[in-house]
Protein backbone atom coordinates (compact mmCIF):
# COMPACT_ATOMS: atom_id res chain seq x y z
CA UNK A 1 0.00 0.00 0.00
CA UNK A 2 0.84 3.94 -0.52
CA UNK A 3 2.12 6.02 1.82
CA UNK A 4 -0.79 8.19 3.07
CA UNK A 5 0.13 11.64 3.39
CA UNK A 6 -2.43 14.04 5.66
CA UNK A 7 -3.08 17.58 4.20
CA UNK A 8 -2.44 19.80 6.83
CA UNK A 9 -4.87 22.27 5.05
CA UNK A 10 -7.64 19.66 3.15
CA UNK A 11 -10.10 22.70 2.16
CA UNK A 12 -7.18 25.14 1.11
CA UNK A 13 -6.37 28.51 0.46
CA UNK A 14 -7.17 30.70 -2.58
CA UNK A 15 -4.47 32.98 -3.52
CA UNK A 16 -6.43 34.84 -6.12
CA UNK A 17 -9.47 37.31 -6.42
CA UNK A 18 -10.94 35.40 -9.01
CA UNK A 19 -10.23 31.66 -7.50
CA UNK A 20 -7.80 30.50 -10.45
CA UNK A 21 -4.99 29.13 -7.38
CA UNK A 22 -5.77 26.96 -5.17
CA UNK A 23 -2.83 25.78 -2.77
CA UNK A 24 -3.01 22.93 0.00
CA UNK A 25 -0.74 22.71 2.42
CA UNK A 26 0.64 18.97 2.89
CA UNK A 27 4.09 20.32 4.32
CA UNK A 28 4.23 22.82 6.87
CA UNK A 29 7.28 25.15 6.39
CA UNK A 30 9.60 26.55 9.01
CA UNK A 31 10.28 30.58 9.63
CA UNK A 32 8.52 33.75 8.92
CA UNK A 33 10.01 34.34 5.44
CA UNK A 34 8.57 34.17 2.15
CA UNK A 35 10.31 34.84 -0.96
CA UNK A 36 9.69 38.55 -2.50
CA UNK A 37 9.84 39.23 -6.29
CA UNK A 38 13.40 38.81 -8.31
CA UNK A 39 13.71 36.25 -4.88
CA UNK A 40 16.08 33.46 -6.02
CA UNK A 41 14.38 30.21 -5.49
CA UNK A 42 15.72 26.66 -5.74
CA UNK A 43 12.36 24.23 -5.79
CA UNK A 44 11.01 20.42 -6.56
CA UNK A 45 8.18 20.52 -8.97
CA UNK A 46 5.88 17.61 -10.36
CA UNK A 47 3.13 19.11 -12.87
CA UNK A 48 0.21 16.75 -13.42
CA UNK A 49 -3.37 16.98 -15.63
CA UNK A 50 -6.38 14.55 -15.65
CA UNK A 51 -3.72 12.32 -13.34
CA UNK A 52 -0.92 11.83 -15.70
CA UNK A 53 2.39 13.64 -14.67
CA UNK A 54 3.94 15.40 -17.19
CA UNK A 55 6.54 17.31 -15.71
CA UNK A 56 8.59 16.09 -12.40
CA UNK A 57 12.71 18.07 -12.05
CA UNK A 58 14.64 20.10 -9.40
CA UNK A 59 15.25 23.52 -10.52
CA UNK A 60 15.89 26.95 -9.62
CA UNK A 61 14.50 30.08 -11.11
CA UNK A 62 13.84 33.77 -10.34
CA UNK A 63 10.47 35.17 -8.61
CA UNK A 64 8.41 36.49 -11.80
CA UNK A 65 10.47 34.87 -14.70
CA UNK A 66 9.56 31.29 -13.65
CA UNK A 67 7.82 31.39 -17.33
CA UNK A 68 11.38 31.28 -18.81
CA UNK A 69 11.72 27.53 -16.97
CA UNK A 70 8.58 26.73 -18.86
CA UNK A 71 6.83 27.43 -15.49
CA UNK A 72 3.27 28.54 -15.51
CA UNK A 73 2.13 31.88 -14.03
CA UNK A 74 0.61 29.77 -10.92
CA UNK A 75 3.43 28.68 -9.71
CA UNK A 76 5.47 31.62 -10.14
CA UNK A 77 2.50 34.05 -8.30
CA UNK A 78 2.26 31.50 -4.95
CA UNK A 79 6.04 31.32 -4.33
CA UNK A 80 5.59 34.35 -2.07
CA UNK A 81 3.49 33.12 -0.25
CA UNK A 82 5.28 29.62 0.82
CA UNK A 83 8.03 28.91 3.38
CA UNK A 84 11.32 27.47 3.13
CA UNK A 85 10.21 23.45 3.35
CA UNK A 86 7.06 23.83 2.53
CA UNK A 87 5.40 21.36 0.31
CA UNK A 88 2.22 22.29 -0.96
CA UNK A 89 -0.30 21.37 -3.93
CA UNK A 90 -1.49 23.88 -5.96
CA UNK A 91 -4.62 23.72 -8.81
CA UNK A 92 -4.57 26.15 -11.40
CA UNK A 93 -7.32 27.22 -13.71
CA UNK A 94 -6.16 27.84 -17.24
CA UNK A 95 -5.85 31.31 -17.41
CA UNK A 96 -3.09 30.22 -14.26
CA UNK A 97 -1.66 27.28 -16.09
CA UNK A 98 -0.91 26.91 -19.36
CA UNK A 99 -3.89 29.19 -20.92
CA UNK A 100 -5.51 29.23 -24.48
CA UNK A 101 -2.20 27.80 -25.63
CA UNK A 102 -1.60 24.70 -24.52
CA UNK A 103 1.73 23.81 -24.16
CA UNK A 104 2.99 20.95 -27.06
CA UNK A 105 6.22 19.54 -24.96
CA UNK A 106 4.21 18.82 -22.42
CA UNK A 107 1.40 17.25 -24.34
CA UNK A 108 -0.88 19.82 -22.82
CA UNK A 109 -4.12 21.34 -24.80
CA UNK A 110 -5.56 24.25 -24.66
CA UNK A 111 -7.64 25.91 -21.28
CA UNK A 112 -6.25 22.67 -19.55
CA UNK A 113 -6.84 22.77 -15.40
CA UNK A 114 -3.25 21.41 -13.99
CA UNK A 115 -2.28 20.51 -10.45
CA UNK A 116 1.02 21.50 -9.56
CA UNK A 117 3.20 19.98 -5.85
CA UNK A 118 5.93 21.90 -5.41
CA UNK A 119 8.74 21.67 -2.47
CA UNK A 120 10.53 25.33 -2.03
CA UNK A 121 14.03 23.40 -0.72
CA UNK A 122 15.55 27.09 -0.78
CA UNK A 123 15.68 30.64 -1.56
CA UNK A 124 17.24 33.78 -1.71
CA UNK A 125 15.42 36.82 -1.09
CA UNK A 126 16.24 40.17 -3.87
CA UNK A 127 16.57 43.48 -1.85
CA UNK A 128 13.81 45.28 -0.75
CA UNK A 129 12.72 48.72 -2.00
CA UNK A 130 13.70 50.26 1.49
CA UNK A 131 16.69 48.58 1.22
CA UNK A 132 17.67 50.47 -2.09
CA UNK A 133 18.91 53.93 -2.69
CA UNK A 134 16.92 55.76 -6.17
CA UNK A 135 20.02 55.10 -8.51
CA UNK A 136 19.39 51.12 -7.42
CA UNK A 137 16.06 51.26 -8.10
CA UNK A 138 15.99 53.21 -11.51
CA UNK A 139 18.58 50.80 -12.85
CA UNK A 140 16.12 47.72 -11.50
CA UNK A 141 13.19 49.44 -13.03
CA UNK A 142 14.69 49.77 -16.63
CA UNK A 143 15.86 45.66 -16.52
CA UNK A 144 12.17 45.11 -15.27
CA UNK A 145 11.33 47.08 -18.00
CA UNK A 146 13.17 45.29 -20.63
CA UNK A 147 12.22 42.13 -19.50
CA UNK A 148 8.87 43.19 -19.59
CA UNK A 149 8.93 43.95 -23.02
CA UNK A 150 10.30 40.49 -23.94
CA UNK A 151 7.36 38.73 -22.62
CA UNK A 152 4.98 41.14 -24.57
CA UNK A 153 6.57 40.59 -27.73
CA UNK A 154 6.10 37.07 -26.95
CA UNK A 155 2.88 37.27 -25.99
CA UNK A 156 3.27 36.43 -22.43
CA UNK A 157 1.30 38.97 -21.27
CA UNK A 158 0.31 37.86 -17.89
CA UNK A 159 4.17 37.73 -17.24
CA UNK A 160 4.46 40.98 -18.77
CA UNK A 161 1.70 42.14 -16.39
CA UNK A 162 4.31 40.74 -13.35
CA UNK A 163 7.12 42.91 -14.44
CA UNK A 164 5.51 46.15 -15.31
CA UNK A 165 3.54 46.09 -12.13
CA UNK A 166 6.76 45.66 -10.65
CA UNK A 167 7.97 49.17 -11.84
CA UNK A 168 4.91 51.04 -10.34
CA UNK A 169 5.47 49.05 -6.83
CA UNK A 170 8.95 50.11 -6.84
CA UNK A 171 8.73 53.88 -7.83
CA UNK A 172 5.40 54.95 -7.01
CA UNK A 173 5.99 56.02 -3.61
CA UNK A 174 9.28 58.08 -4.46
CA UNK A 175 9.37 61.89 -3.32
CA UNK A 176 11.87 64.91 -2.55
CA UNK A 177 13.71 63.55 -5.28
CA UNK A 178 16.08 65.97 -7.63
CA UNK A 179 15.17 67.15 -10.93
CA UNK A 180 16.29 64.54 -12.77
CA UNK A 181 15.31 61.70 -10.56
CA UNK A 182 11.96 62.77 -10.75
CA UNK A 183 11.91 63.04 -14.62
CA UNK A 184 13.46 59.32 -15.10
CA UNK A 185 10.86 58.45 -12.08
CA UNK A 186 7.94 60.11 -14.04
CA UNK A 187 8.92 58.67 -17.75
CA UNK A 188 9.61 54.69 -16.39
CA UNK A 189 5.89 55.15 -14.24
CA UNK A 190 4.22 56.88 -17.59
CA UNK A 191 5.76 53.60 -19.80
CA UNK A 192 4.80 51.19 -17.02
CA UNK A 193 0.87 52.17 -16.50
CA UNK A 194 0.76 52.83 -20.41
CA UNK A 195 1.84 48.85 -20.60
CA UNK A 196 0.23 47.70 -18.35
CA UNK A 197 -3.27 49.32 -20.39
CA UNK A 198 -1.70 47.59 -23.33
CA UNK A 199 -1.78 44.05 -21.59
CA UNK A 200 -4.96 44.09 -19.80
CA UNK A 201 -6.21 45.40 -23.23
CA UNK A 202 -4.98 41.99 -25.22
CA UNK A 203 -5.95 40.05 -22.02
CA UNK A 204 -9.53 41.52 -22.64
CA UNK A 205 -9.32 43.13 -19.06
CA UNK A 206 -11.27 46.02 -19.93
CA UNK A 207 -11.98 47.75 -16.69
CA UNK A 208 -8.58 47.14 -15.17
CA UNK A 209 -7.43 49.01 -18.86
CA UNK A 210 -9.24 51.87 -17.46
CA UNK A 211 -7.77 52.13 -14.35
CA UNK A 212 -4.21 52.09 -15.65
CA UNK A 213 -5.21 54.95 -18.44
CA UNK A 214 -6.33 57.27 -15.61
CA UNK A 215 -3.13 56.72 -13.71
CA UNK A 216 -1.68 57.94 -16.62
CA UNK A 217 -3.69 60.89 -16.98
CA UNK A 218 -3.02 61.41 -13.13
CA UNK A 219 0.88 61.96 -14.82
CA UNK A 220 0.08 63.30 -18.40
CA UNK A 221 -3.45 64.55 -18.56
CA UNK A 222 -2.86 65.36 -22.06
CA UNK A 223 -1.67 62.23 -23.12
CA UNK A 224 -2.42 60.74 -26.47
CA UNK A 225 -1.70 57.02 -25.89
CA UNK A 226 -3.66 56.35 -22.57
CA UNK A 227 -6.14 58.48 -23.91
CA UNK A 228 -6.61 56.15 -27.26
CA UNK A 229 -6.09 53.60 -25.42
CA UNK A 230 -8.97 54.27 -22.92
CA UNK A 231 -11.22 54.89 -25.59
CA UNK A 232 -10.30 51.35 -27.11
CA UNK A 233 -11.29 49.82 -23.41
CA UNK A 234 -14.91 51.30 -23.03
CA UNK A 235 -15.80 50.98 -26.92
CA UNK A 236 -15.39 46.98 -25.79
CA UNK A 237 -16.92 47.61 -22.62
CA UNK A 238 -19.87 49.14 -24.50
CA UNK A 239 -19.57 52.62 -23.23
CA UNK A 240 -20.22 54.06 -26.37
CA UNK A 241 -20.13 57.73 -25.55
CA UNK A 242 -17.39 58.03 -23.21
CA UNK A 243 -15.57 56.56 -25.89
CA UNK A 244 -16.00 58.78 -28.30
CA UNK A 245 -15.42 61.75 -25.76
CA UNK A 246 -11.61 60.00 -25.82
CA UNK A 247 -11.29 59.96 -29.18
CA UNK A 248 -12.82 63.03 -29.40
CA UNK A 249 -9.91 64.55 -26.72
CA UNK A 250 -7.08 62.50 -29.01
CA UNK A 251 -8.36 64.56 -32.09
CA UNK A 252 -7.81 68.07 -29.78
CA UNK A 253 -4.33 66.83 -28.83
CA UNK A 254 -3.01 65.47 -32.30
CA UNK A 255 -5.88 66.70 -35.33
CA UNK A 256 -3.77 63.62 -37.28
CA UNK A 257 -4.35 60.89 -35.81
CA UNK A 258 -6.74 59.09 -38.20
CA UNK A 259 -7.35 55.89 -35.78
CA UNK A 260 -9.13 57.99 -33.12
CA UNK A 261 -11.42 59.25 -36.33
CA UNK A 262 -12.26 55.66 -37.30
CA UNK A 263 -12.82 54.58 -33.68
CA UNK A 264 -15.40 57.96 -33.53
CA UNK A 265 -17.23 56.76 -36.68
CA UNK A 266 -17.10 52.68 -35.33
CA UNK A 267 -18.90 54.08 -32.01
CA UNK A 268 -21.14 55.68 -33.92
CA UNK A 269 -22.25 53.01 -35.86
CA UNK A 270 -22.12 50.51 -32.86
CA UNK A 271 -24.73 53.52 -31.08
CA UNK A 272 -27.13 53.18 -34.24
CA UNK A 273 -26.98 49.39 -34.12
CA UNK A 274 -27.85 49.13 -30.33
CA UNK A 275 -30.81 51.33 -31.17
CA UNK A 276 -32.22 49.31 -33.85
CA UNK A 277 -31.53 46.55 -31.62
CA UNK A 278 -33.45 47.66 -28.60
CA UNK A 279 -36.36 48.38 -31.07
CA UNK A 280 -36.77 45.27 -32.22
CA UNK A 281 -36.76 43.85 -28.48
CA UNK A 282 -39.42 46.44 -27.70
CA UNK A 283 -41.51 45.79 -30.38
CA UNK A 284 -41.38 42.18 -29.49
CA UNK A 285 -42.16 42.93 -26.11
CA UNK A 286 -45.11 44.59 -27.79
CA UNK A 287 -46.56 42.28 -29.96
CA UNK A 288 -46.17 39.67 -26.92
CA UNK A 289 -48.16 42.15 -24.58
CA UNK A 290 -50.70 42.91 -27.25
CA UNK A 291 -50.91 38.81 -28.19
CA UNK A 292 -51.44 38.23 -24.54
CA UNK A 293 -54.10 40.92 -23.67
CA UNK A 294 -56.02 39.41 -27.19
CA UNK A 295 -56.18 36.16 -25.84
CA UNK A 296 -57.43 37.00 -22.41
CA UNK A 297 -60.05 39.51 -23.96
CA UNK A 298 -60.71 36.32 -25.89
CA UNK A 299 -61.38 34.02 -23.11
CA UNK A 300 -63.17 36.75 -20.97
CA UNK A 301 -65.40 37.10 -24.15
CA UNK A 302 -66.10 33.30 -24.35
CA UNK A 303 -67.15 33.15 -20.84
CA UNK A 304 -69.83 35.84 -21.13
CA UNK A 305 -71.34 34.51 -23.88
CA UNK A 306 -71.83 31.07 -22.31
CA UNK A 307 -72.69 32.63 -18.85
CA UNK A 308 -70.69 32.89 -15.89
CA UNK A 309 -70.25 30.12 -13.11
CA UNK A 310 -73.06 32.06 -10.93
CA UNK A 311 -75.45 31.68 -13.75
CA UNK A 312 -75.22 28.33 -14.47
CA UNK A 313 -75.24 27.03 -10.64
CA UNK A 314 -78.68 29.10 -10.27
CA UNK A 315 -79.50 27.25 -13.45
CA UNK A 316 -79.06 23.92 -11.74
CA UNK A 317 -80.69 24.83 -9.22
CA UNK A 318 -83.84 26.27 -10.54
CA UNK A 319 -83.93 22.84 -12.72
CA UNK A 320 -83.54 20.82 -9.61
CA UNK A 321 -86.47 22.42 -8.01
CA UNK A 322 -88.69 22.14 -10.95
CA UNK A 323 -87.90 17.94 -10.95
CA UNK A 324 -89.11 18.41 -7.78
CA UNK A 325 -92.69 19.60 -8.05
CA UNK A 326 -95.47 17.39 -7.92
CA UNK A 327 -97.28 16.27 -11.63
Amino acid sequence: PGTVVELLNYKGEVLTEDGGILRRIKVKGDGFSNPNEGASVNVYLQGSCGGRVFDSRDLRFVVGEADDMDVPLGVDRAMDKMQKGECCLLYLKPKYGFGRDGKLEFGIGPNAELMYEVTLKDFERSKDPWEMDVKEKLDLAVKIRQKGTQYFKAGRFPQAVLQYQRIVTLLEMECGLRPEQQQSVHALLLVAQLNLALCHLRLREYSQAVENCNKVMELDGENEKALYRRGEARLLRNEFSLAIEDFRHVLQVNPANRAARTQISLCQRRIREHHEQDKKTYANMFQKFAEHDAKVGCLRKRKEECGGPNENRDLGAKRWHRSQECP
